[in-house]
């Protein structure tokens, strides 16, 4: 069931960042929703089908963006385990494993388009785009993390409810 929910809730969350967070900055830098979401998803207790939001959510990121999608895929994927690997460290704290995840996830999405970006020919200033785009969409980032960690929260609970016994 998660899997096939995953498709339409990542598919419009990736039309609401195109549309609408793409236009909020700070300085050059935006939200990346979908990858908050993989997170958040990611770092769910009971969730079993993180691995393939990931892939689902690189997918379809990389049908709305000019990064080549050989380069989109892995990122997500790699995301993905990176926070089911942080989970694990923090068990006791979700919410700090979400913020650390958001964190590693925002420099590794951006380190990642940069050089597939580099490779295709486009001349990028690495310390700029660092300051200038980094920084900004990680701190932007941070701001809806907990807010998508408590509603995709309400989601892995609804999908996966805790068993009762008696």
């Amino acid at each position: 069931m998660a899997i096939f929910l995953a498709i339409p809730i990542l598919g419009l969350m990736v039309i609401v960042q195109s549309a609408v967070f793409s236009q909020v900055h700070l300085l050059y830098g935006t939200v990346d929703l979908v990858l908050l979401i993989v997170v958040a998803w990611a770092v769910q207790e009971r969730v079993t089908t993180a691995w393939h939001w990931g892939v689902i959510a690189g997918l379809l990121t990389s049908l709305a963006t000019a990064v080549p999608a050989l380069a989109i895929i892995p990122a997500y994927v790699l995301i993905t385990g990176m926070a089911i690997y942080l989970r694990r460290i923090f068990w006791q704290r979700p919410l700090l494993a979400m913020i650390a995840a958001t964190v590693i996830a925002t420099l590794i999405t951006h380190a990642i388009s940069v050089a597939a970006l580099v490779i295709n020919g486009t001349p990028i200033p690495l310390i700029e785009a660092f300051y200038m785009i980094t920084i900004p969409s990680a701190l932007l980032n941070l701001l809806l993390a907990v807010p998508v960690y408590a509603l995709i929260g309400d989601l892995a609970n609804w999908l996966y409810p805790q068993a009762i016994e008696i």
